[in-house]
């Protein structure tokens, strides 16, 4: 594959709060719904057509832009895993209920935009009794804080998807497996309860499944509890009481599909391209500067001294050398790495088959793939005391594998001669500085 355009940049980092998704019943900004239903990030941010968000969903990319390191990169990085373990389920509920006889699907009709309507009302306006028959003092005391919640401002109440952390924490320590493999009904009909709704009609198709979707992903205190907000944990689980039809999630679906696509997705892509870990991207850091402090004085003393003006054009090399380290290690990659077309191996990856490599399967450590898993947590895996009391020196030189995508090696070159040609042209320019100068003859 040949290089990117000279001008490319990789991907911005995507705060949580640059979310372009409005409640205005589900739409987006036109650049949103593009990207949303293309699922293209566009070469403009720096992602290819080669690793984007669908094709890495897909299946069509190679390590490390495989979907389970992306499932990783949302454990250990983001800490979002939820999301995209959510998004995977969705997908495949849709296909299988659509399957399904005719004579099933008949029991669940769809959830329509104005039965949402109706439901999230329903819910604005019982909030509002509920404020009207607090106490006025009470009132008065939370007037203009997060908690005077008026009818108006629950009809504006933000729906941002990245407005708040993500719900995995290594507090969400219900499971549903083992002794608590039942526990999800009493979760679910506490769900239907606190949304003022009486439990669903049990012949439904998928009814059992849907049950388990809301004790690991809706209510509160859920193992993989999703970021909602009170009224959209409410209304989802309204429309989850009268069908099983995949409508139901519709919002709930876009929202999650928003925050993987336009805030997850570009930040995996960027957290991708470093090739080295942060003690390594840290020694290549120091060792530009040192290199360009060297040469800077190595020049100025050979200026300040009798000696030839010729003999002050050797330190150029040193001058490319420390500039194109210093600039790709501000990028998160390291030369020598990148020179092998290598990465270090993540910690996570370190000890999961002992220490032979001929061993070790990549990223097989945690069961994340399952939909109704535990939760996200990882505190408690051995890799993390191993990987804390390992010797800096030892970290800056880890373990090395292959970069098998050829996209992402593509992004790599391009990176690095755009530091070189940055390195050649600095160099040049202060070389020519210090050959111009006279001699000092202080020595």
């Amino acid at each position: 594959m040949g290089l990117l355009s000279l001008n490319y940049r990789r991907p911005a980092y995507v705060e949580k709060q640059t979310s372009r998704r409005i409640d205005n019943g589900g739409e987006f900004d036109e650049k949103s719904d593009v990207s949303l239903k293309s699922g293209r990030a566009g070469v403009a941010s720096g992602i290819p057509d080669a690793l984007t968000f669908d094709r890495i969903v897909n299946g069509g990319t190679c390590p490390p832009c495989t979907i389970r390191d992306f499932m990783n990169y949302l454990i250990y990085i983001e800490h979002s895993a939820e999301n995209l373990q959510f998004f995977l389920w969705y997908r495949d509920y849709v296909k299988r209920f659509h399957e399904a006889p005719a004579s099933e699907i008949a029991l669940a009709p769809e959830w329509t935009p104005a039965m949402e309507e109706d439901a999230i009302m329903k819910i604005q306006k019982d909030a509002a009794s509920k404020m009207k028959k607090e106490s006025p003092i009470v009132r008065e005391m939370f007037k203009g804080t997060d908690f005077d919640k008026t009818p108006d401002m629950l009809r504006v109440e933000s729906r941002d998807p990245f407005s708040t952390p993500p719900g995995s924490s290594a507090g969400d320590n219900i499971s549903l497996s083992g002794s608590q493999a039942t526990t999800y009904i009493g979760h679910t009909g506490d769900a239907f309860s606190a949304a003022g709704v009486k439990r669903p009609f049990t012949i439904q198709p998928f009814r059992a499944e849907i049950n388990r979707v809301i004790a690991t992903y809706i209510v509160d205190g859920s193992p993989r509890q999703l970021n909602l907000s009170a009224r959209e944990q409410k209304a989802v689980v309204q429309a989850l009481s009268y069908t099983t039809h995949p409508s139901a999630f519709t919002t709930l679906s876009q929202t999650i599909e928003t925050t993987l696509r336009l805030q997850a997705h570009p930040n995996f892509i960027r957290w991708t391209i470093c090739n080295g870990n942060p003690a390594r991207v840290t020694f290549a850091r120091g060792l530009g500067a040192g290199s360009i402090i060297l040469a800077a004085v190595g020049s100025i003393i050979l200026t300040l001294s009798s000696a030839g003006r010729g003999w002050r054009a050797l330190f150029a090399f040193l001058w490319v050398f420390g500039i194109a380290t210093l600039i790709t290690a501000i990028k998160g990659m390291c030369v020598v790495l990148h020179g092998l077309h290598h990465r270090h191996i993540r910690p996570w990856e370190l000890f999961v088959s002992g220490d032979n490599d001929s061993e070790m399967t990549l990223g097989e450590g945690k069961q994340s793939f399952d939909s109704f898993g535990s939760c996200n947590s990882y505190e408690d895996e051995p890799w993390i005391v191993r990987y804390r009391r390992r010797f800096i020196i030892r970290k800056i030189f880890d373990r090395e594998v292959w970069i098998q995508e050829p996209a992402l090696r593509q992004i790599q070159d391009t990176i690095f001669l755009q530091s070189m040609l940055s390195a050649l042209l600095g160099a040049g320019i202060l070389t020519a500085i210090f050959v111009a100068v006279p001699a000092g003859g202080l020595f």
